[in-house]
């Protein structure tokens, strides 16, 4: 196992159980194939389309605990049920935000179409540097390896595919191998 060049720590996991709802903190996840294990699951949908927070912000207020039916149907004001999500090619299961890029969106810099409050991560670093450099890098989280795939259009951060399945943890370090 190569250790790689130490550039920082894991600051925060969030997991976003239903998609376009707010999501929950956790102390530790499993990475797996397709993402950290539980996130993004699970799709609110009303007739045969998916309803996304761009479109009903209130869905980004709601906790994954919240989320049945009838609740959701009541907070939309319409029918809604809860469906599993399906796999989405092209997307990226990781999604990685340094604190550093909050601070640059907070002074400013920030993509058309983000929400420098809510980046939406799954993990929260704490680095030395800068994520979008990393680019075609792998990069050891915790026990998993991650492949740096992209930045994206509308989101701070970066996004990466699971090169190697594992676990990660609040304060594990993120090397760059």
């Amino acid at each position: 196992m190569t250790s790689g060049e130490p550039v920082g720590r894991v600051g925060e996991i969030w997991l976003y159980p239903v998609k376009s709802l707010a999501g929950t903190q956790v102390a530790a996840a499993d990475i797996g194939p397709d993402g950290l294990s539980g996130d993004r699951a699970w799709t609110v949908v009303a007739g045969d389309r998916p309803v996304r927070a761009k479109d009903a912000p209130v869905l980004a207020t709601l906790a994954p605990a919240d989320a049945d039916a009838a609740t959701l149907s009541a907070a939309l004001g319409r029918p809604v049920r809860l469906e599993p999500l399906p796999p989405q090619p092209g997307t990226a299961p990781v999604h990685l935000v340094s604190r550093a890029a909050i601070a640059r969106a907070a002074a400013g810099e920030i993509p058309e179409g983000c929400s420098a409050e809510d980046p939406r991560a799954n993990l929260l670093l704490d680095l030395d540097g800068d994520e979008r450099t990393w680019v075609g890098r792998d990069l050891r989280v915790g026990d998993a390896v991650l492949r740096i795939s992209r930045t994206p259009r509308h989101c701070l951060g970066v996004y990466a595919d699971v090169v190697t399945p594992g676990a990660v943890r609040t304060g594990d370090r993120v090397a760059l191998i």
